[in-house]
């Protein structure tokens, strides 16, 4: 199964024409602004607004790129309807040794391709199907969590959303493996933001390539069964796929799909319900308010047609993501010469929207650094002010496939989770956050879960 696809010799990675009419710093020799970057992304990219607006030049990552900020921008770069930006191009050279031939790694054709068949799992029938397996997992899942003392809720509740997307998609029991595999993520995630790429014992790069040769082997072992057995589960799905000529995916397509659906089935979600967490906790009052909207359910075991009435839910969900977006950061690669916002931009050149920056703009939301779910509501309806204004989906052609899949089974998760427990955190505590390359605590979340 073979796309056309655009020719990487075209666009070198570093480009050949100058960005220096524009205005912005390449700060640091070398380094440019990646110290900056790692350390507190939302800071730098507020900083560089202040200084130099909507649009404006920076260095990191060794890479020399523009910064584009506010809903114009991500309107114009993420629908993308004069085919001039790329997302392969600017995923690339963090992912391609890591998550290659991913589908944020794809363009155009080879792009809608293979979308359409990946998101055949998370059509609305696949998903109601979903829900027999992931509301028994969760409800085991959380009375073997810790009750009454303190716990890291990152590190336990990734574990237990890979234990439900490898059985959703896969049709895989984890069991023993999923300590293993699940450590093979973090640490390939954490190669992305990698400095240097040498791989040298004991760096992050060095860790990401033997993260990804975990999951590989992990993935590969599965395949010979899949393909002797037509299951109901994306992982069967995409082995027996065929093109209009009769052609499989090969053994490594599949196994490159599979890798980078599983990372974005319990990374993303992962980060949300971290932020979510947090924020119930400091904000107990929301937590009565969606136990009363379970209550009046009446039911021990939602069903698909029940999430719908969960409005109080998808509140929460909503503002959770405004204020932390897993993906702080979309890049994509100019694919021919354009103009935007008044300056002349060469082809292949770097650029980023920020989700995370737009959602705290002043001029579309109210108080945008309180938790207020409320903004959503359709009596304030704050993000109506522009298409583009809340996008922790992205948005066009590359959207998020799982954005429906990620709201089922963070109400799932909720429902299971507050109809027994009272979450809390110590007197002042405020969680400090890892910005790059997704959104998470950085120190793990310590939370309690008093049993009600």
């Amino acid at each position: 199964m073979n796309s056309p696809s655009i020719d990487q010799e075209d666009f070198p990675r570093r480009p050949n024409r100058s960005l220096s009419h524009i205005p912005g710093t390449s700060g640091l020799p070398v380094f440019g602004q990646t110290f900056s970057f790692l350390r507190n992304y939302k800071a730098l990219t507020e900083l560089r607004f202040k200084k130099y607006g909507k649009i404006s030049r920076g260095n990191t990552l060794f890479q020399h790129s523009l910064t584009l900020l506010g809903p114009e921008a991500n309107e114009i770069v993420l629908k993308n309807s004069e085919a001039q930006f790329s997302s392969m191009l600017a995923w690339n050279p963090l992912l391609d040794r890591l998550f290659p031939n991913g589908l944020m790694l794809k363009d155009a054709e080879a792009h809608r391709y293979d979308r359409k068949i990946l998101q055949g799992a998370f059509k609305k029938s696949a998903i109601e199907g979903y829900l027999d397996t992931m509301n028994p997992q969760l409800e085991r899942g959380l009375a073997a969590w810790p009750k009454g003392q303190e716990f890291h809720f990152q590190h336990t509740v990734k574990q237990l959303l890979l234990e439900v997307a490898a059985e959703v998609f896969l049709g895989v029991e984890m069991g023993p493996e999923a300590s293993g595999v699940n450590q093979a993520f973090v640490d390939t995630m954490l190669a992305s933001m990698a400095v240097v790429k040498l791989p040298i014992p004991g760096t992050l790069w060095h860790r990401g390539l033997r993260g990804r040769q975990h999951l590989e082997d992990f993935v590969m072992a599965h395949i010979d069964t899949k393909r002797r057995e037509q299951g109901r589960d994306i992982f069967s799905q995409i082995c027996h796929a065929t093109d209009e000529d009769g052609n499989h995916f090969s053994d490594e397509a599949v196994r490159d799909h599979i890798i980078f659906l599983l990372f974005a089935a319990h990374d993303t979600t992962t980060s949300t319900l971290c932020s979510i967490i947090f924020a119930l906790a400091k904000n107990p009052e929301w937590q009565q308010r969606l136990r009363e909207e379970y209550r009046a359910v009446g039911k021990t075991q939602l069903e698909y047609d029940d999430l719908g009435q969960l409005e109080d839910s998808k509140l929460v969900f909503k503002e959770a993501l405004r204020m932390y977006p897993p993906v702080p950061a979309i890049p994509r690669r100019t694919l021919k010469d354009m103009e935007l916002f008044g300056y002349q931009i060469p082809k292949n050149t770097a650029v980023a929207i920020s989700p995370l920056f737009t959602h705290y703009m002043e001029e579309y939301w109210s108080e945008p650094t309180k938790f207020d779910p409320e903004r959503f509501s359709k009596a304030r309806a704050e993000d109506k002010k522009h298409f583009f204004q809340w996008v922790p989906f992205g948005g066009g052609a590359h959207k998020c496939l799982g954005l429906n899949f990620a709201e089922v089974q963070t109400k799932l998760f909720l429902f299971h989770l507050l109809t027994r427990y009272q979450i809390q955190v110590k007197e002042g505590y405020d969680m400090p956050r890892s910005w790059v390359p997704l959104i998470f605590p950085a120190d793990g979340l310590p939370v309690t879960f008093k049993p009600l």
